[in-house]
């Protein structure tokens, strides 16, 4: 395959059997979206697909909190994390939700008119702020926010900025009608736990989604991401984790910091960047590792490993402290 994906070529979903194709079948139904890009890439490691679309189904499109709140939100983290193509993304998901002057606002980073979707939109863009909404709706949004944290390194690593072929999702017309097509899956309501089955790892839940088909979701998610630590020396896994947990959380990373030199220290440098700027990733770092014996498979797990500690980093800030 080519389009969007800049460093790996995925099986066309066409083609895809077992747990990968049960994913896709899922998506169809549930997201509208039959061949999202932002999971295709991940299809070369099933337990991160599996992972990654629980997550979002879950928080995202499941549940009781309305799903344009949980838009804004998602619209929020991804203008925090200069991932254009997730923010084009959402930008449409609300046109189909019928919000359509919110989407425009978003689309040019304004601030909304509505009070409560201003406020989600900050915190979206820092969790470290205090939460405006009450406990009860606390794991979808959080759940919807780590989702699109890990989502948007992942798309900034791997896929290329446009979400559309040459652009046009910057037309406010196609974003308008594009979002049309996916009115009737937006609305839909959608039974909660559906995707659990399809999972290929476990792992603990946290405390903020605890016995919440999120929380399963979300460990499992982190279990199959922290395996692409394997991929790095214990020294260079070790400095990834620490690099990270020094970081604020928000700050982006300045243009002045030192990082593992390209030659020396390549995996190091490509997880690091994925956790911190993975919008500064480049050909010459990807090519500096990627070589035999890594593959596609490897490489979207190295890209996780750095996305899942910067997730981890954020999730740490959060406060219940409430607006």
């Amino acid at each position: 395959m080519t389009g969007p994906f800049r460093y790996t070529t995925p099986a066309p979903p066409e083609s895809a059997t077992g747990v990968v194709a049960d994913v896709y079948a899922q998506m169809a139904t549930d997201f509208g979206i039959e061949r999202a890009a932002t999971f295709v890439v991940l299809s070369a490691s099933p337990p991160l697909l599996t992972g990654a679309w629980a997550l979002l189904r879950e928080s995202l499109l499941a549940g009781r909190v309305p799903r344009t709140e949980k838009e804004v939100v998602a619209a929020g983290v991804s203008l925090a994390n200069r991932c254009p193509f997730c923010v084009d993304a959402h930008t449409v998901l609300l046109h189909a939700a019928g919000d359509h002057r919110l989407a425009e606002t978003i689309a040019r980073d304004g601030q909304p008119e509505d009070p409560t979707y201003r406020q989600l939109l900050a915190w979206g863009k820092d969790m470290s702020s205090p939460q405006p909404f009450p406990p009860a709706d606390a794991p979808e949004h959080i759940g919807t926010a780590l989702s699109f944290h890990f989502i948007n390194r992942v798309v900034s690593s791997l896929l290329t900025e446009s979400m559309l072929p040459f652009g046009l999702q910057r037309l406010r017309a196609v974003r308008s009608a594009a979002g049309r097509t996916l009115t009737r899956a937006v609305r839909q309501e959608l039974a909660t736990g559906l995707s659990l089955p399809l999972l290929e790892t476990e792992g603990e839940a946290p405390s903020w989604a605890a016995g919440t088909a999120i929380g399963t979701a979300f460990g499992a998610l982190r279990t199959a991401a922290e395996l692409g630590a394997g991929l790095l020396s214990d020294e260079d896994a070790a400095f990834v984790r620490e690099s990270v947990a020094a970081w604020d959380g928000v700050s982006p990373l300045p243009h002045g910091a030192v990082l593992p030199d390209r030659a020396e220290r390549p995996g190091a440098r490509l997880a690091l960047l994925a956790a911190r700027a993975p919008y500064r990733i480049t050909d010459e770092d990807v090519a500096a590792w990627l070589a035999p014996p890594f593959t596609d498979h490897c490489l979207v797990h190295l890209v996780a490993f750095g996305a899942i500690r910067a997730v981890g980093r954020v999730e740490a800030t959060l406060t219940t402290q409430p607006v």
